[in-house]
């Protein structure tokens, strides 16, 4: 890595606020805002793009305030991070919505399309069966909510194994799109099997972009970290997601996690060329966008990455190593209804939650069999008890989710 002080001075880069804050907004914006005149960001480039981006950009999962994106665009932000899979498309009509009447080259749209239904979540593989229409049509119904001709960045959702980076049916599709300009530029993203993913984004050689799982909470980094590297070196660019690390210690959300000190960890590393954050409120954005004053932790902050003593659960985030699938006797997708769980406790996301919990074709009494579980967490998570926790809300109505 290079020299922090001349990387901090050769990136800093200033932008102006458009100073949209108004007296009803909380009295901490409006500190912010006066500290300084005008907002100093820190760019990377991400990679052969050639995009130049702050290191802090926008996740849009968590939020259907047009007027929140709006702000953050004023404000610097360029690059904002959607999904089809987020409330059934919903997400991608509110950012279409924020944006229709921005010019087009004011903002970076990213967006992943397709469903589970044609990925085999467990082994991470998709189906030999799946037809590539299938994503060409949730390609250009994802265009068509979004109310653009075209994405700066389409994504490969689910990507885990090799092959299912490698999928030549749906590396056709893709390269389809991008050859009649409804796509700038492709990318994957992956939670699970990350090293192997991100190694094999490179050698398909048509992808520009990878997002991948990354935070202080990672087992496996040395070798994330080298996969990262080994694609930041051949000019791809990497995007960082779940910078929170399920954003609580608990499930009752009385342990916060550091949110600044989380993100500050994760542009340690300079490989990273910037990261999409979820944000709810304008707090939390300017929250954000404040860390690119001083990317330097605090002893403080370090300590805050700790977990807190006494805490068993070790978190809500998972590794999504897989391991735990082959210690259950009942085969159970355990890595996915992990996730069902950060999202509703973590999150608060109980849609999303319901939506990936219903994924994995989990029972109502799971566990149910067994005497005591013999899965042995490399987090420390008392699997069985998260399990029968979180399959209650697959017996919650849908519609009522939506109504919470």
């Amino acid at each position: 890595m290079q020299n922090r002080r001349k990387f901090l001075r050769n990136s800093l880069l200033t932008v102006t606020g458009a100073g949209l804050i108004s007296k009803s907004f909380p009295q901490s914006l409006a500190s912010y805002k006066s500290t300084e005149k005008e907002n100093r960001f820190l760019y990377r480039t991400l990679g052969r793009t050639g995009i130049k981006l702050p290191v802090v950009s926008m996740g849009t999962a968590y939020t259907n305030n047009q007027n929140l994106v709006r702000l953050a665009l004023d404000e610097g932000v360029t690059l904002f991070a959607t999904a089809e899979a987020y409330t059934h498309g919903n997400n991608q009509i509110m950012l279409g919505n924020a944006m229709k009447e921005r010019p087009r080259n004011s903002f970076t749209m990213l967006t992943s399309v397709g469903e589970h239904h044609y990925y085999e979540q467990q082994d991470g593989r998709f189906r030999l069966d799946m037809d590539p229409k299938i994503f060409l049509d949730h390609a250009e119904s994802s265009l068509e909510r979004l109310q653009v001709d075209y994405v700066d960045i389409l994504i490969l959702p689910f990507a885990a194994r090799r092959e299912s980076v490698l999928f030549k049916p749906l590396l056709k599709a893709m390269e389809k799109l991008k050859q009649e300009g409804k796509a700038k530029f492709l990318g994957i993203a992956t939670h699970s099997y990350q090293d192997e993913a991100i190694r094999a984004a490179v050698d398909a050689g048509i992808f520009d972009v990878v997002m991948t799982a990354y935070n202080f909470r990672i087992k496996n980094r040395e070798a994330i970290e080298e996969a990262i590297q080994h694609a930041a070196h051949a000019d791809l660019g990497i995007i960082a997601m779940k910078t929170m690390a399920g954003t609580y210690w608990d499930k009752e959300r009385t342990k916060p996690i550091n949110p600044k000190a989380a993100l500050k960890w994760v542009l340690q590393n300079e490989n990273i060329h910037t990261t999409v954050p979820g944000c709810t409120n304008y707090d939390q954005l300017y929250q954000n966008l404040s860390i690119m004053e001083d990317l330097e932790l605090t002893e403080e902050e370090e300590e805050d990455l700790k977990p807190p003593s006494g805490e068993v659960s070790s978190g809500l985030y998972c590794q999504q190593c897989s391991k735990c699938i082959t210690q259950c006797p009942e085969g159970l997708d355990i890595p996915t209804i992990m996730r069902s769980y950060m999202y509703a406790y973590g999150y608060r996301n109980l849609e999303h939650a319901r939506k990936t919990l219903c994924s994995t074709g989990i029972h109502s009494f799971p566990c149910t069999d067994c005497s005591s579980c013999t899965v042995r967490c490399q987090m420390g998570f008392d699997v069985r008890t998260k399990i029968l926790d979180i399959a209650r809300l697959q017996d919650v109505p849908e519609d009522f989710i939506r109504q919470v």
